[in-house]
């Protein structure tokens, strides 16, 4: 299976992993998965970091770094694909960085974890609930 992981699931499984469920954690580690990552998980983490929301010792950059080489994602790009059909993927509100992840897994026929509820609602793509 090919999963794309929600910013607070990668961030989850790297900082605090008894925050996912039994289901999705053994997901994360299953031979044969893939893990994904989209740059908007990337650009939502430096978000936070600038916010205060999350502590990071040193620099945010290179942390990010480190998490990457310590547990290799697939890169999910940024697509003009992506762009158009982040308007096409019903959500029952407008944040920009979860229409991304959501058309980036309709896209690249992903499935994105997350528990996210307005994102489990949506319809026009998979996903796995941690839940």
């Amino acid at each position: 299976m090919k999963l794309l992981l929600d910013t607070h699931i990668w961030l989850w499984s790297q900082l605090d992993p008894r925050r996912l469920k039994k289901r999705v954690a053994s997901a994360l580690i299953r031979p044969g998965n893939e893990l994904w990552l989209s740059p908007i998980s990337i650009w939502e983490t430096l978000l936070l970091a600038d916010k205060g929301r999350l502590r990071i010792k040193g620099d945010p950059v290179c942390w990010i770094s480190t998490l990457l080489e310590k547990v290799p994602m697939k890169e999910a790009n940024l697509t003009h694909e992506v762009a158009k059909t982040s308007r096409k993927v019903w959500l029952p509100h407008e944040d920009p960085a979860d229409r991304f992840l959501a058309a980036t897994a309709d896209v690249f026929n992903l499935v994105l974890v997350t528990g996210d509820v307005n994102l489990l609602k949506g319809k026009g793509f998979r996903t796995l609930a941690n839940a």
